[in-house]
């Protein structure tokens, strides 16, 4: 054996031990961060904060909520894929970053695969398509054959977002070449304008409008669901009304970044469907109908199916000619 290939044989007999010591031992050195790439009290801070001190439970390690919010989660999520792969530092990725900015920006501060350490699904929030209350449209089918013919103006919390993709394929998919985008900063200002009549739709998550869907404010034309919602069962799906393309989400999920250790990997995955199953937690997310995943997606499943939808929906930003350049 040449002395290289003895010294290569040596070091790692020595760094096996000292790795398997490092990893066996975490977390015992300090908090392990949860990264927040978005401000307080939306979605994701919410879902962090439910999940946090379970976690701190189940590792004997304290967990520290860290909002790094900016550039519509790229600021945090970048933050994260930049840390040490030790285990202390943890993401609550997001679609909306991982899957959509993907697809429609030019270029990425980090690579939305090879960058982490997928360790699973947490929940998803399905997308509407909402009218006001008081609006003509009172189907699908109805508000699709208006847009054919006459401008239907269709706001979104932004041009890339989940949102605009959306609505850019049903445009594609109906042949609705009158179904007009409206960009704002976020969501509220776009239901501010629907609520006002200045537009006719939008489309948004249903983690925000399930308590106008129940007190009459707002009508949901199509759900992004595969089937109706139990708790909102008179919305019909998109697959429903001949809209399979239509079908999915904005999940968020739990990652760290890229080349974590197997074993703490493998120790956070195994949690997730616990963490998930804690009575305060479900209580929280069947309010805004934001739900795991009935078969937990984790590990290498999680990591394929952000390839697959990233693959999905660059096709449709192409589709769409719809491209973020920063």
């Amino acid at each position: 054996m040449k002395r290289r290939d003895l010294l290569a044989v040596a070091a790692s007999t020595v760094a096996a031990p000292w790795v398997h010591a490092q990893t066996a031992a975490w977390p015992t050195k300090g908090p392990i961060r949860l990264i927040c790439q978005y401000p307080p009290g939306g979605l994701v801070d919410t879902v962090a904060r439910l999940l946090a001190p379970h976690l701190s439970q189940a590792l004997s390690q304290t967990v520290v909520v860290e909002n790094r919010a900016g550039a519509g989660g790229l600021i945090g999520t970048e933050f994260a894929s930049r840390q040490p792969a030790d285990g202390y530092t943890l993401l609550v990725s997001h679609a909306s970053v991982h899957i959509y900015a993907t697809a429609t920006r030019k270029t990425m501060p980090f690579d939305p695969v090879s960058d982490f350490t997928h360790m699973g699904m947490l929940v998803e929030a399905p997308m509407l398509l909402l009218v006001r209350a008081q609006s003509q449209y009172q189907t699908l089918a109805q508000y699709i054959n208006a847009a054919k013919t006459r401008p239907v103006r269709y706001g979104t919390s932004g041009i890339g977002s989940a949102n605009h993709l959306y609505g850019e394929l049903l445009k594609i998919e109906g042949q609705a070449n009158e179904h007009d985008h409206v960009p704002y900063q976020g969501s509220a200002p776009a239901m501010q304008d629907l609520l006002g009549g200045q537009i006719d739709s939008v489309f948004d998550p249903v983690t925000t409008n399930v308590n106008q869907l129940k007190a009459g404010s707002l009508r949901a034309l199509a759900i992004s669901t595969p089937n109706r919602l139990p708790a909102l069962p008179n919305i019909p799906t998109f697959a429903e009304l001949g809209y399979n393309s239509l079908t999915g989400s904005q999940w968020l999920g739990l990652s760290a970044p890229k080349n974590l250790p197997a074993p703490i990997a493998q120790k956070i995955t195994a949690l997730i469907p616990e963490l998930l199953a804690k009575s305060d937690v479900m209580a929280r997310l069947e309010e805004v109908q934001t739900l795991p995943r009935k078969t937990p997606v984790v590990g290498d499943d999680f990591t394929k199916l952000i390839q697959s939808q990233i693959s999905t929906w660059t096709a449709v930003a192409k589709r769409a000619k719809v491209e973020v350049i920063v």
